[in-house]
């Protein structure tokens, strides 16, 4: 259990204030059109999301993180790999509506993965990485997605995460 400025001891109380707090967060991003996306916006994101509970929030992580084996980038690695993410991914936010559906689809794709790959927070990422996806895929003309399947198939999930670290965004296509 993370410690937080709430003092919330049960599992079930932080995960129901951090989801509370995410929600408040997506109104918030969705009312303002965003005209380019810099990596400070996620940063920022991260800050006004998870502020409120933790000392670290909107912070690069210290300390390096795995889960089930696998090890995400190296702390000393990810400013160069979020300028780099930015580079890839963000900088296309406005060229987003012109790509056509096969190339949006391996776009988001991409830019889940690598954003969960780098894992620049202590905790949050896959949720924050999700909020970005829901505001390239509005900005592309669309809605934002429907994370069931990933929800429903967290082990399937995690594996086609895996595969895109050798490449491999679309596997799970």
């Amino acid at each position: 259990m993370l410690p937080n400025k709430l003092n919330l001891t049960s599992k079930r109380d932080i995960d129901d204030a951090e989801a509370e707090l995410l929600f408040e967060l997506y109104k918030h991003v969705f009312k303002q059109p965003l005209k380019n996306l810099t990596f400070q916006n996620i940063i920022r994101w991260h800050q006004q999301w998870l502020g409120s509970l933790y000392d670290w929030a909107g912070e690069l992580r210290s300390v390096n993180l795995s889960k089930n084996g696998f090890q995400f980038a190296a702390t000393a690695q990810l400013s160069r790999l979020s300028k780099q993410f930015e580079l890839d991914f963000l900088k296309s936010f406005a060229q987003l509506p012109e790509m056509p559906r096969d190339q949006l689809v391996r776009f988001l794709a991409g830019s889940h993965v690598e954003l969960v790959l780098i894992h620049p927070f202590r905790d949050g990422n896959g949720r924050l990485s999700r909020l970005l996806l829901d505001v390239m895929a509005v900005e592309a003309g669309g809605a934002p997605l429907d994370y069931g399947v990933w929800v429903e198939n967290k082990e399937f999930y995690f594996k086609a995460i895996q595969a895109g670290a050798g490449g491999d965004s679309m596997s799970s296509t």
